[in-house]
């Protein structure tokens, strides 16, 4: 199963996302840990798509593809920006990056995922939750 999404950069837009990832989850009986896993990393990668990727810009999109294969679930996003350098974000759970409030959300969707991967340019994430089902 299969489900792309084209949005425009706009945060009202997560709904929609959140929406796709229910209907998904619910359809493929995934455990609701998975589920919750599978929603805030897939929310804070499409939020830092908007944001940071193509600077809250309406006028450029957020490809969204969730595929179901079996037993585990990828989701990819991908925004229009210039893409960044994951290696050079912050590491948040170090005493001088306590206070920063960038870097948590990368951070954050590597520990949710059970893989993650960046394309070169740095403007795609592809997370990969793997054995999702009851």
């Amino acid at each position: 199963m299969v489900k792309k999404l084209h949005i425009e950069s706009k945060i009202e837009n997560l709904r929609a996302v959140e929406n796709a990832i229910d209907n998904i989850t619910g359809e493929a009986d995934i455990s609701k840990d998975n589920y919750g896993k599978i929603l805030i990393a897939t929310l804070e990668a499409v939020n830092n798509a908007i944001i940071h990727g193509n600077k809250s810009n309406g006028n450029k999109h957020v490809d969204v593809e969730i595929l179901l294969d079996a037993n585990k679930l990828i989701v990819t996003v991908t925004d229009e920006g210039k893409g960044f350098k994951p290696k050079e974000v912050p590491d948040p759970t170090k005493q001088e990056n306590i206070e920063a409030i960038n870097g948590r959300g990368v951070f954050l969707m590597s520990k949710l995922a059970d893989e993650i991967e960046f394309n070169k340019k740095g403007n795609s994430v592809k997370m990969t939750f793997k054995n999702i089902k009851h």
